[in-house]
């Protein structure tokens, strides 16, 4: 199991899913930030069409190629179902951001073999560990 820095280190594609239009959102603020910093982001909301410059998608399904990252952005309950999708996907890690707690979300990462990170923040980890794709 990677640490989060790890996990952020060596992604560069990050499926946002829950991604949203409101600025003052930090569904909004994070992803945005996070691509400023060389992140490539792919939004996932079913009621957007472009959110960063991006084709926005409707489900991870949908996205046309592979994610590297899949960051949650959707409240506990839908965190199961978010996790069950990255994993059909083939997505090497999920992220709950903060306040985002699962233990079956975990519970079905971990029998996957994919590596989990909940309750923590894209921006405040890729700070503290200086990262940047640029």
């Amino acid at each position: 199991m990677r640490t989060a820095q790890q996990i952020l280190a060596d992604a560069a594609v990050i499926a946002v899913v829950g991604a949203s239009r409101d600025p003052r959102k930090a569904a909004h603020s994070v992803p945005a930030q996070m691509q400023r910093y060389g992140w490539r982001i792919i939004p996932v909301n079913p009621t957007a069409d472009e959110l960063f410059g991006e084709p926005v998608y409707r489900s991870l399904a949908d996205i046309p190629h592979p994610v590297d990252l899949v960051d949650v952005f959707r409240p506990a309950e839908d965190a199961v179902e978010v996790v069950r999708e990255a994993v059909a996907i083939g997505a090497p890690a999920v992220w709950l951001q903060l306040g985002i707690v699962s233990p079956e979300a975990r519970r079905i990462a971990e029998e996957a073999g994919i590596d989990y990170v909940e309750d923590r923040c894209l921006i405040v980890e890729r700070a503290a560990a200086g990262l940047t794709r640029r």
